[in-house]
């Protein structure tokens, strides 16, 4: 029995959702999103609720049970709270700024970095040593995160790079003499 699958997913007031066939589309006050999910699912509105069932004992129904409504959680996340992840610049002349449509980062290489904000997600700079990535597609706000951290990771010496503000980077001693 999937734990996460038997509790259904509330709506707050102000969102609503529509199910036909396999996809529900769930619409709030920021925007609105779907999900379809796969035959081995039965996803039933009833209010503010949303539950998600499975059909049958397969081990692939109890596997998209539980990813299913944890899907569906995250729509009714999105449209409403929106989705946020915050990048940290460390190191000597590290620096990023808005300009537009684009983010350019100065990561210590010998050109500067434009970095295009794809369509659905709006990146900010409000130092020039934090940017925060926020949209209603969490799949999307962590890869658009994940793509800017690419340029220059946190290396283990002296930690330059770009990281998640929760993220730990884990410290290696220098050489000795």
């Amino acid at each position: 029995m999937s734990r996460i699958g038997k509790k259904p997913v509330e709506l707050p007031s102000g969102v609503e959702a529509k199910v036909s066939g396999q996809t529900i589309e769930v619409k709030g006050p920021k925007g609105s999103r779907s999900f379809t999910a796969t035959d081995d699912v039965t996803i039933t509105v009833d209010g503010q609720n949303v539950s998600v069932e499975p059909r049958g004992k397969s081990k692939r129904a109890r596997q998209q049970w539980g990813m299913s409504r944890t899907m569906v959680a995250n729509l009714a996340q999105g449209v409403t709270e929106g989705f946020k992840k915050e990048l940290e610049i460390n190191g000597v002349g590290y620096r990023a700024q808005m300009q537009g449509n684009t983010l350019k980062l100065s990561l210590g290489y010998s050109h500067e970095v434009n970095f295009e904000v794809p369509e659905g997600v709006t990146v900010t700079a409000p130092k020039q040593t934090e940017v925060i990535v926020e949209g209603i597609d969490q799949q999307l706000v962590g890869q658009v995160a994940a793509n800017i951290r690419e340029w220059r990771k946190p290396e283990p010496y002296k930690g330059k790079g770009i990281k998640y503000k929760d993220e730990y980077i884990f410290r290696k001693e220098g050489k000795k003499k």
